[in-house]
């Protein structure tokens, strides 16, 4: 009998991560719906986090993103405060940044008198990784890493930072943080065989649980009566994403008498708006951050979503966060992707994709689904299905509870 209550006790678990609820994104959202999904099955969460900064600080003074009741009163969230306030600037800032939340992290586990069975700890930043380590140490507990994004690949992939000696050393702490932890889970499938390349982890100690949709976000477009037809571009654009080509699919698309609503933050949002301007694209309508469900209610109002990434080799693997988002809300897709990305596009059927990032292919893809109604409308339902097949959180959290239940 005691045998049998010690396997059905639910483990207490120490999740810690960089990104956390109000923070819009979806890293922030990830670990949101994974704290809360564990909680309702029962599983002791507590998480270690920061104070919201992305995309910046200020933009959590506005109480409309502390939209969750619950979780702002939850006693189990730790965040830590930070001080460094430029860490957006340069990549060396970002970094000092990143050192410090790491050295704030390791504070808190070196004094904290909690007992954990699972230390569930979300990569990048490849530090906050490191923090996970000692945790795992210090509490004799099984690690769990969550990568969210190849780390340093994505560095070398936006062209900003080539110092061999660092690389060198982040690359070194990679394959040993892999090799540390218990179980891996990845959000792309993409990232599967450069893991077990770099490191001796088998496949079968990974598991694929990708960024998702709770049931009540899936839009369903039948509610809706369809407005003009319009585009949105929703998210980050910063240095992974082709803002150039953003922009020059902005001005393409005034031609058509089209226009196109970017929701958008990030490094190079500021560069975005000041080419509208100086150009007087008055097809273009910049909108504020919003929270996520503000979010998906916009970008159901479109008739075609974009998605643009830069040629690096490391973004083939990657599946970004608002291509399921666009799905979740039946937009479908008009994307300059490549590798796992073109792959889920087109076999989904769910868009169309210029793997060569050409902007009049683009443009006539756009154009495309404007004057063919019905496969727009068979494409936005193809979103929808898939996502309820394959993206929605209720469904895949079960994985991740297979781990903390059998395979750990």
């Amino acid at each position: 009998m005691c045998k049998r209550w010690k396997r059905m006790k639910k483990k207490k678990i120490l999740l810690i991560s960089q990104h956390f609820y109000p923070e819009i994104g979806s890293a922030g959202n990830r670990i949101k719906n994974i704290f809360e999904l564990l909680t309702e099955r029962g599983y002791h969460v507590f998480v270690l986090t920061t104070e919201p900064t992305y995309p910046n600080r200020e933009l959590y003074s506005d109480s409309r993103f502390w939209n969750d009741e619950q979780l702002n009163r939850e006693r189990n969230i730790h965040r830590v405060s930070v001080k460094n306030r430029k860490y957006a600037r340069t990549i060396w800032n970002r970094l000092i940044y990143y050192l410090e939340i790491m050295l704030r992290f390791i504070l808190f586990i070196l004094t904290d008198q909690r007992k954990y069975d699972v230390v569930f700890v979300s990569s990048p930043p490849i530090f906050i990784g490191f923090t996970g380590m000692l945790a795992k140490r210090k509490y004799r507990a099984k690690l769990v890493l969550d990568v969210r994004d190849l780390w340093p690949e994505s560095l070398k992939g936006v062209n900003v930072f080539n110092n061999r000696l660092i690389l060198a050393v982040f690359q070194w702490l990679e394959k040993k943080l892999y090799n540390e932890s218990d179980h891996i889970v990845i959000n792309s499938l993409g990232f599967l065989e450069h893991i077990c390349t770099k490191s001796s982890v088998p496949a079968e100690n990974v598991s694929f649980i990708p960024n998702a949709a709770r049931e009540v976000e899936i839009i369903d477009r039948h509610s809706r009566k369809p407005p003009r037809f319009s585009v949105v571009y929703a998210g980050n654009i910063g240095l992974a994403q082709d803002s150039l080509l953003l922009m020059e699919l902005a001005e393409e698309l005034r031609k058509h008498e089209i226009t196109i609503s970017v929701v958008g933050y990030g490094l190079r949002r500021k560069q975005f708006a000041d080419f509208v301007k100086v150009n007087n694209l008055n097809n273009v309508k910049i909108m504020p951050a919003l929270s996520r469900k503000e979010c998906l209610e916009f970008i159901a109002t479109h008739q075609a979503a974009i998605v643009t990434l830069n040629s690096s080799e490391v973004f083939k693997t990657v599946l970004p966060g608002k291509i399921i988002d666009y799905m979740t809300c039946g937009v479908p897709i008009v994307a300059a992707v490549s590798g796992y990305s073109k792959q889920v596009i087109e076999s989904e059927q769910v868009g169309f994709v210029s793997e060569n990032r050409d902007r009049q292919e683009m443009i006539n893809y756009i154009l495309y689904l404007k004057n063919n109604p019905d496969l727009a409308e068979e494409m936005a339902n193809n979103c929808t299905n898939y996502v309820k097949r394959r993206f929605r959180w209720e469904k895949n959290i079960e994985r991740l509870v297979d781990v903390l239940e059998n395979q750990l």
